[in-house]
């Protein structure tokens, strides 16, 4: 894809989710597939184990939206500072206000940012997430080379995103999401396996879960350290 059809794919992108902003905590997108995927994030990144010599999980969740999921894993029991990053300014806003309504803006943070160019220190992070946002960037291998960039050596990625492998994956993501949302590319599970391997992640693991509004999940490591 050129620098220009990517650009405008990010414009169109951008734009729409500064439009949905306001009711996205209401969509109907959030009971039918984003708690779940919430929930599982959850779920794998406990069964990880703890994050780093103090202790504390630091997490990057990238295309935020408003802060949703890490505002329920700031609500376990598990000591955590996150940030989310989103191109959208009214999503960030928002997620801030929820976040400060909750009493938990002391260990969560929002990043106003490109996915494709983060201001992050290299290796600032024990794991990276991005749920149901990956389809919407123009140049996935970048992001991954970002999203590896960012994580310490040992930490995780972990990336949800539709799974178009089967019929109904195809028909929701490849027909039903790409007529709506237009400028999209949902990834087939090898195509997402080898941007992580080109990237330079390891012991990569897949799985599908949901069937109606089929998902899947692509674990990978950034190689060194200790794993979370």
């Amino acid at each position: 894809m050129s620098k220009r059809d990517g650009k405008l794919w990010k414009a169109h992108a951008q734009a729409e989710f500064e439009r949905w902003a306001e009711t996205y905590d209401q969509s109907v997108l959030q009971r039918l597939l984003f708690q779940r995927c919430y929930l599982k994030f959850i779920e794998l990144i406990l069964d990880g184990g703890s994050a780093n010599g103090n202790g504390e999980l630091r997490l990057l969740d990238i295309g935020c939206g408003t802060g949703t999921f890490i505002s329920m894993l700031a609500e376990t029991s598990l000591p955590v500072r996150a940030y989310g990053l989103d191109m959208a300014v009214r999503m960030c806003q928002i997620g801030a206000e929820k976040t400060r309504r909750l009493g938990i803006d002391d260990r969560i943070g929002f990043i106003v940012a490109d996915s494709e160019h983060l201001p992050l220190e290299e290796g600032a992070f024990d794991v990276v997430t991005c749920s149901n946002s990956f389809h919407h960037y123009p140049h996935q291998s970048v992001v991954v080379a970002q999203m590896y960039r960012a994580l310490r050596p040992g930490g995780r990625l972990i990336i949800l995103d539709g799974f178009r492998d089967n019929v109904i994956g195809w028909f929701i993501f490849d027909v039903c999401v790409a007529m709506v949302e237009k400028s999209v590319h949902h990834c087939t599970a090898s195509e997402m396996c080898d941007l992580l391997e080109t990237a330079g992640f390891e012991r990569i693991v897949q799985q599908k879960f949901g069937f109606w509004a089929p998902v899947l999940a692509t674990v990978g490591i950034k190689p060194g350290g200790d794993s979370t």
